[in-house]
């Protein structure tokens, strides 16, 4: 097949200035292109660009203080790599549950001029594959006046979506390795809330989790299980063992049978060799992946979430440590809602008692600006090291007390305390 290649520098040279640019994200970022721009920057060619992204790896000089007036990122999750720029007002976090992404783009609320995206090769039929993220690229692709493909061969062909050629505007060719993450072996204390959380789902059940040691400490804990399913955002490799030994198989789902369902990853080389040219997985738009009712179809669908804090009403806070940005809304509230809307299903937000700090994650009121991620409406499992609740369908007053039984010992005392002092001295009174 006859393609032609420009490179980086041609191509985002056709970026206006004022504009704002998709970039496909997490292991799979187009690098080359983001420093074609930033030459095009320094050599004072363009300004005022805006970036919209999911969780992103890699270097991020799209969030960097000395592009400050010419890059500005407003990104839908926010990563280590533009953290602490976006807390110091360099860059910008812009709330959206992640599965309404393309809605922001197909809608206009974000003007897209361009979409810069990592493909595969193409296919025999000029088709061409986004590989290990997904996420709202294909609305990008779709809405934006001028798309760039950077072809690598370093990305695998994933089924699930495909892109033709000739969508694309400028075609550039890297071969740029895509990012890769390690997670540490769970400790003692995240295998006992994987033991815990374990306990809560059965043979058959269709899962979602994300990615670092708890989920992986989970995995660990359900080797045991059969015909487990998976619909998720995002997985790794301690799902990926699972899959390979045959404990993941999808043969209960309802929907997809047979298939893991996924938007974008993050792991090692072998998750991302393992998709390639798999027509086990399929990669979707995020906007099926995290559609409550699509995930609602799988009955049993246990959905596993982690939480920054809770408070003794059941608010989960996720996305942020008081008003410092931590990650983002993301995928949550969308596989909570799925969760509890399908047939036998379960929403479990499950998390360490304490911070590596030493401070308590049970409090008896989120922190001044913490973000409600979960409402208390939604909240229903609720599991540490110390055990597991479910709060659907109690009161406050039931909630306090359930919540204190699996906060860390040490700090039963004080939330007790609190209660009493929220609820009167009638809050004694009964048991659960």
């Amino acid at each position: 097949m006859d393609i032609r290649f420009v490179s980086a520098d041609e191509a985002v040279s056709h970026i206006s200035s004022h504009s704002h640019i998709h970039l496909s994200s997490v292991a799979s970022v187009p690098h080359c292109l983001i420093r074609a721009l930033c030459r095009r920057a320094d050599r004072g060619e363009v300004t005022d660009l805006h970036f919209h992204h999911f969780h992103s790896e890699g270097p991020a000089p799209y969030s960097a203080p000395e592009y400050e007036g010419i890059f500005f990122d407003q990104g839908f999750f926010i990563g280590p790599n533009v953290r602490a720029n976006v807390n110091a007002g360099y860059a910008d976090y812009l709330p959206v549950h992640l599965g309404e992404t393309p809605r922001l783009y197909r809608s206009g609320a974000i003007k897209l001029e361009a979409a810069l995206v990592n493909i595969s090769l193409p296919d025999e039929n000029g088709m061409v594959s986004l590989g290990t993220s997904v996420d709202c690229s294909p609305a990008a692709i779709e809405c934006a006046r001028i798309v760039i493909g950077v072809v690598n061969p370093n990305v695998p062909y994933s089924y699930g979506e495909s892109i033709p050629l000739s969508e694309f505007d400028y075609l550039v060719q890297d071969d740029e390795s895509l990012v890769t993450a390690h997670f540490a072996e769970p400790t003692e204390l995240e295998v006992q809330i994987g033991k815990n959380c374990a306990s809560l789902i059965d043979d058959g059940d269709c899962l979602q989790m994300g990615i670092g040691a708890l989920p992986n400490a989970l995995a660990s804990q359900l080797a045991g299980h059969k015909d487990l399913g998976l619909h998720t955002e995002m997985f790794a490799d301690g799902l990926l063992r699972l899959i390979k030994s045959g404990v993941i198989n999808g043969r209960r789902k309802k929907i997809d049978t047979g298939k893991v369902v996924s938007s974008f990853l993050l792991g090692s080389q072998d998750v991302y060799s393992f998709i390639d040219h798999n027509p086990e997985v399929n990669m979707r738009s995020i906007e099926y992946a995290n559609d409550p009712w699509v995930i609602s179809r799988n009955p049993h669908m246990k959905a596993i979430n982690s939480a920054v804090e809770v408070d003794l009403t059941g608010q989960i806070c996720a996305d942020s440590i008081g008003m410092r940005i931590f990650s983002g809304t993301g995928g949550q509230l969308d596989f909570v809602r799925g969760a509890n809307m399908s047939e036998g299903g379960k929403c479990i937000t499950a998390f360490a008692s304490r911070t590596l700090k030493g401070q308590g994650k049970i409090v008896p009121q989120l922190h001044p600006g913490a973000g409600v991620v979960t409402p208390r409406s939604d909240a229903h499992w609720i599991v540490t090291e110390f055990g597991c609740v479910d709060l659907y369908g109690r009161s406050l007053q039931e909630r306090a007390k359930l919540l204190t039984s699996i906060a860390h010992p040490d700090d039963r005392e004080a939330l007790d305390r609190a209660a009493y002092e929220r609820f009167g001295p009638h809050y004694h009174n009964f048991s659960i």
